[in-house]
């Protein structure tokens, strides 16, 4: 044999090869292929009895017992990922030769099994479901079979990868989950661990339930109410914490200002009186059904603004996310504000009452 002899073809690696790698237990029949497992070898590998099994269409896994969580969210995301096939006609898949790190396209897991699998103490354990909610663009053919709930919509969030696996953001898990959910206590339950986990804002989760068209149920408003009472506890908890952690001094906190002998002007959730410096918490939700509602409220918090800075005073928003992720920066805007009082013109004199 010389270097200009053709080498002859790979032979396939034996089956037992197959079912032995634990890292490739489940595997679809594209990738068998290209292991050159024909699909008489796979049907006969899946008889009763035999030693692989086919757990959805298409995707199997390479041993006879049950198959772990770990094999059915891999098996779900095998079953619904969309496959892109490269010039090489060769499906690009998770390659069983190399490195266990699957690349899943227009696929992700969603409902309570993303939930559970960001670390929700109140979504069920993944054995315990029978179905796993897989999200997917709205226009992919594809049905719900076995284990694999398919959950369509018009517009494919980012994934966050946990364990390594493509999965719904908190929000929209959320909203997927509470879908299917019936049970009043079950679902605070979720939005309750969603804000007090710092998972997420309660603004975001009200805008995916909404965008769901779930906010006419009533154990959803229920709980939609408990949870913005909640989140606005846990804004102010962490408005208190950033002025003691950032050395910033001590406000007069809740407060209601009012011209002596005039109208009210509207309530603060931190105000500085010899700087004349308020901060208002923006713990507004979008609300299906309210949006004359959602824009009346925005009206007064500009009505309000306005009214006050004629009066000299200083109004700083700010949102529970930006608390949340950007404490530092927060306080160094109101420093700044505090800071800049001494070159601005006395403010008008206002009656503090508590709130």
């Amino acid at each position: 044999m010389n270097h200009n002899t053709p080498l002859p073809p790979a032979s396939p690696r034996p089956l037992r090869h197959l079912s032995h790698d634990s890292r490739h237990r489940v595997l679809t029949a594209a990738q068998l292929r290209s292991h050159g497992v024909s699909p008489a070898e796979t049907a006969d590998q899946c008889r009763p009895g035999g030693p692989w099994q086919q757990l959805l269409p298409g995707v199997y896994v390479l041993h006879p017992g049950p198959p772990t969580s770990e094999e059915r969210l891999h098996a779900v995301l095998l079953y619904a990922a969309r496959e892109v096939t490269p010039s090489n006609g060769v499906p690009a898949q998770p390659d069983a030769d190399g490195p266990h790190r699957p690349t899943y396209q227009e696929a992700m897991i969603t409902g309570l099994a993303a939930l559970t699998l960001h670390g929700f103490t109140s979504a069920p354990p993944l054995p315990s479901l029978e179905q796993i909610d897989i999200l997917v663009p709205r226009l992919r053919r594809l049905r719900s079979t076995g284990c694999a709930r398919v959950v369509r919509t018009a517009s494919l969030p980012d994934p966050e990868l946990v364990t390594g696996l493509p999965v719904a953001p908190v929000p929209r898990a959320l909203a997927d989950a509470v879908a299917g959910l019936t049970d009043a206590g079950a679902v605070r339950r979720l939005l309750s661990e969603a804000v007090r986990g710092w998972h997420c804002e309660p603004a975001s989760v009200v805008r995916e339930l909404n965008n769901a068209k779930l906010l006419s149920r009533p154990h959803v408003v229920d709980a939609v109410d408990s949870l913005l009472a909640e989140g606005r506890a846990i804004a102010e908890d962490r408005l208190y914490r950033m002025v003691i952690e950032y050395g910033l001094p001590d406000p007069v906190w809740n407060v209601d200002l009012r011209l002596p002998g005039g109208p009210h002007l509207g309530g603060l959730d931190a105000y500085w009186p010899e700087q004349a410096v308020a901060v208002e918490l923006d713990t507004r939700a979008p609300r299906q059904g309210h949006r004359q509602d959602d824009d009346a409220l925005w009206s007064e918090y500009a009505r309000k603004r306005e009214h006050l800075e004629r009066l000299g005073i200083t109004v700083v928003y700010i949102t529970p996310k930006k608390l949340r992720d950007a404490m530092e920066q927060q306080a160094a805007v109101i420093r700044t504000a505090l800071m800049a009082s001494g070159d601005r013109d006395p403010a008008a004199y206002v009656v503090v009452l508590p709130r």
